[in-house]
């Protein structure tokens, strides 16, 4: 017999007799949301909103792990949406289930299991009263932690309460639960499974296997009705525990997720998940306008981070670099806009200096990074990431053959002749376009290649151009305090040196 769909009148329900009258039937929680699911896929429902770049494998698998009924593993570096992946998962259960009223372990009316709801249904019978749990009360999560005890998950003896009510340790009543009976009927989540203690993870051998659990002395099984979902991150890639054979063994379904497989599916979950938009309901907002090519640079970031030989890949590199990174990128212009009283602003390339701390504490090195420092480190992958962009937008400037160096012909004369060009942060408007406008050739390049929709964003695309031909190691830059000077590249090799021979300029300070 089907299920009715839960409406305004079946939760008006209340006694045990009125579900019986309405031919009320309690599905395990592993066929309810098989049902719900089988349903939703049917009518063309979108079951996980906003997860990007798993609809090829990821999301596929762990559909077919619910309609197999499976408990399963989502196995993934961090910052792959293993979490918010797993929270989704109740709403594939029935809007509400009823439960015997009072019950801590979500009783079955019609199979009540703690001793509390036997004893009301044996006296009661069909006038035992139910309430109505909602499914967002039907989903508990624990983040496994070396200090998490057996009684944490599943219960333990309760020897105030024993005091209290004057039960002996044989009574059942004694019987403090833990979180995973009290989301009976229900979904239950350990993130970090790896973190768990050996001893505590054999705990959940016989949830796993027999959907029960013992406590203690007592002689007495509770039988569960659970799903069960870990994340970890693979075995092989953290030193701070394992998960054990057998209960490896008893986990039905083994799901691997990924990293962007692209920079445009990347930019669409940075963009997702970034806070943007600053000026929305504030007097004294700012508008920061970002070109596109600064998105890419941003995601491009994590692409050259996940690839570089000073990052630890084992740890993996998350998507939390880009979001944090473009919001402070946005920060650095918004500032720069507050300083000098203007409401609206363009992001520009030397605002991707301030990227460097959403960089330096998401990005774990190796040995050789960490000699080179974690700073050092952030700004070498910023300046490949620029190099890696620029390409898509202008001719590349290494390209003797395909001449590609002609198009810099005029900017790279400029700079022969001895001038330079120097920028700070904090510049406002006018100064920081007439320094760029002093360039022969700069401001055609740009508006060639860029199409920019503003004199500012001219601006940014020109400050683009330099950095790229520094980058590409045919424009000497000088880094000293806050200031960068673009110069001619033997120019700035011979500059550096009489300076720092002079003493003028402190060699930690100062950075080409």
């Amino acid at each position: 017999m089907a299920v009715p769909d839960m409406s305004d009148t079946l939760t008006q329900l209340s006694t045990l007799g009125e579900l019986k009258e309405n031919n009320y039937r309690v599905r395990p929680v592993k066929d309810e949301i098989r049902r719900n699911l089988m349903r939703r896929l049917r009518n063309g429902d979108e079951i996980f909103p906003g997860i990007l770049g798993y609809d090829e494998v990821v999301i596929p698998q762990i559909q077919n792990a619910l309609l197999a009924r499976h408990n399963f593993i989502l196995l993934g570096l961090r910052g792959q949406a293993k979490s918010r992946l797993i929270r989704m998962l109740p709403s594939l259960l029935d809007e509400y289930v009823p439960i015997v009223e009072g019950s801590e372990i979500n009783d079955d009316p019609f199979d009540p299991v703690s001793k509390h709801a036997r004893e009301l249904v044996e006296e009661a019978g069909d006038e035992t009263s139910i309430e109505w749990l909602h499914r967002s009360e039907r989903y508990g999560e624990k983040l496994a932690t070396p200090d998490t005890t057996i009684a944490d998950l599943i219960g333990d003896i309760d020897p105030i309460k024993a005091a209290n009510e004057r039960l002996t340790y044989a009574d059942e009543e004694v019987i403090h639960f833990g979180i995973i009976p009290r989301t009976n009927r229900g979904l239950f989540a350990i993130n970090e499974l790896p973190d768990l203690q050996p001893r505590i993870q054999v705990g959940l051998l016989n949830i796993m296997e027999e959907q029960d659990i013992q406590i203690r002395g007592f002689n007495i099984r509770f039988p569960l009705d659970n799903l069960m979902i870990f994340t970890a991150n693979p075995e092989d890639y953290t030193n701070r525990g394992s998960i054990i054979t057998p209960l490896k063994d008893r986990i039905d379904s083994q799901i691997l997720t990924h990293y962007p497989e692209s920079i445009e599916v990347g930019m669409e979950i940075t963009e997702q998940e970034a806070w943007q938009e600053r000026a929305n309901g504030e007097e004294e907002g700012v508008s920061v306008s970002v070109p596109h090519y600064f998105r890419e640079i941003v995601e491009q970031v994590a692409v050259e981070a996940r690839q570089s030989e000073y990052v630890d890949q084992q740890s993996g590199v998350s998507v939390r670099v880009t979001r944090a990174a473009l919001e402070d990128l946005i920060s650095a212009a918004e500032r720069r806009a507050l300083v000098h009283g203007k409401t609206e602003t363009t992001a520009r390339i030397v605002d991707l200096q301030h990227v460097v701390p959403a960089i330096t504490g998401k990005v774990e090195l190796v040995y050789e990074g960490e000699q080179e420092g974690p700073q050092n480190v952030a700004r070498l992958l910023i300046g490949r990431a620029i190099k890696s962009i620029y390409g898509r937008y202008f001719p590349d400037p290494s390209d003797k053959d395909g001449g590609g160096r002609d198009a810099y012909q005029d900017v790279l004369g400029w700079f022969g002749q001895g001038n330079d060009v120097d920028l700070t942060p904090d510049m406002p408007f006018e100064e920081y376009a007439r320094e760029l406008d002093r360039v022969d050739g700069l401001k055609a390049l740009a508006r060639n290649h860029v199409q920019p929709g503003s004199p500012a964003e001219t601006a940014s695309a020109m400050e683009f151009v330099l950095e790229a031909l520094h980058q590409h190691s045919m424009l000497g830059k000088d880094l000293v305090s806050h200031r960068r000077t673009y110069s001619d590249m033997m120019g700035s090799v011979l500059s550096s040196i009489d300076d720092l021979d002079d003493g003028d300029i402190d060699p930690e300070d100062y950075r080409r």
